[in-house]
């Protein structure tokens, strides 16, 4: 399948995947993601607002918090599809953006560098068991990881995300990590 189709394929079966099923799913999701020692090393965590269909993260904002960990969220420049990470310390320091996403009003939040990033957790739709994930296609993530990183990458998902092969670009870079209700995967990406 191309890029496209499996976009495609996924989001229709995000779409008719239960509620029920996802919550009790994405539960088991955050604990092996708060249980994991890249989470538990890390100060500073990387992470979108969750938006219908995708792994919530807003508890894992409030865990963060709880924890005493700063959280930094992404607001997407569209000038050159690039994003930029802001210190989100409430709720109300959140803008809807294009898209209806949840993004950091720059007038309340102050940005941060990417070396003061420890942890990124990379949203996507679909993932092959060596990393590379398939994302919505505006190559935001992509852009942002082909710069020097020293931190960590772990994706969220349920296990019908997860592939054992994609189509991949030379402009794609694979996560460290994959989470899944049922497993933890180390891939074989450099950074680990």
């Amino acid at each position: 399948m191309t890029k496209s189709e499996w976009r495609q394929w996924i989001k229709e079966k995000l779409y008719k995947y239960p509620e029920t099923i996802q919550v009790k799913e994405t539960q088991l999701i955050h604990e092996k993601l708060f249980s994991h020692s890249v989470w538990k090393q890390a100060s500073t965590i990387g992470v979108t607002v969750s938006i219908k269909n995708e792994i919530n993260t807003l508890p894992i904002i409030e865990q963060a918090w709880q924890e005493g960990k700063q959280i930094v969220v992404p607001r997407c420049r569209r000038s050159d599809n690039s994003l930029l990470f802001y210190h989100l310390t409430c709720w109300e320091e959140l803008q809807e953006s294009f898209y209806g996403l949840q993004e950091p009003d720059v007038n309340k939040c102050s940005i941060r560098k990417r070396c003061d990033i420890d942890l990124v957790i990379v949203p996507g739709l679909v993932f092959d068991e060596k990393g590379y994930r398939i994302g919505y296609g505006g190559g935001y993530y992509d852009r942002f990881l082909t710069e020097e990183y020293l931190f960590s990458t772990m994706s969220l998902c349920y296990e019908f995300q997860v592939t054992k092969t994609l189509p991949i670009d030379t402009y794609d870079r694979p996560v460290n990590w994959l989470v899944t209700p049922e497993r933890v995967i180390k891939t074989n990406s450099e950074k680990q």
